[in-house]
């Protein structure tokens, strides 16, 4: 199939994450897998330095940040020809613990066509090269968090 015709969406929103709605937008109907990553907001973090999470603050540049996001997905299409549908959104606002951040979903004919590699690198490359910042806001004050992925010239 036509990778023009494969559905792919990528999108920086403030609106709450609907999983069925992203699935149904990106399961064809040869579609007989989905693997589905989500990132939550931790209340409280038990590595490095243990301490307590009352939200974190998403900010992006759209523009950039959905150009990048379609740069992830064409290389998951060039990576694993066999994925059919990308879905890669990304939460932006205020979010409590125990609310879904980011999601990347992939779709394709089985379980055994790279499907979980392909939404593993999806999560990997979106926090290598997609511009979004976060800053994390507890008890003792709020700090941005960095990333620790510097992107080459070109990506």
């Amino acid at each position: 199939m036509e990778t023009d015709a494969l559905p792919t969406l990528f999108a920086i929103t403030e609106d709450e994450l609907d999983l069925n709605a992203l699935l149904e937008a990106i399961t064809l109907p040869t579609t007989g897998a989905a693997a589905i990553f989500t990132g939550m907001v931790r209340g409280y973090t038990e590595s490095g330095q243990a301490h307590q999470t009352l939200y974190l603050e998403y900010e992006a540049y759209r523009p950039m940040a959905e150009a990048k996001m379609k740069q992830v997905a064409e290389e998951i299409r060039a990576r694993w020809p066999s994925i059919q549908g990308i879905a890669i959104v990304q939460r932006i606002g205020r979010l409590y613990p125990r609310t879904p951040t980011v999601l990347i979903a992939c779709t394709a004919a089985h379980r055994n066509t790279g499907v979980f590699d392909a939404a593993r690198y999806g999560i990997d490359r979106l926090k290598e090269i997609v511009p979004i910042w976060k800053k994390e806001v507890g008890p003792d004050g709020e700090e941005w968090v960095e990333g620790e992925y510097f992107p080459r010239p070109g990506e």
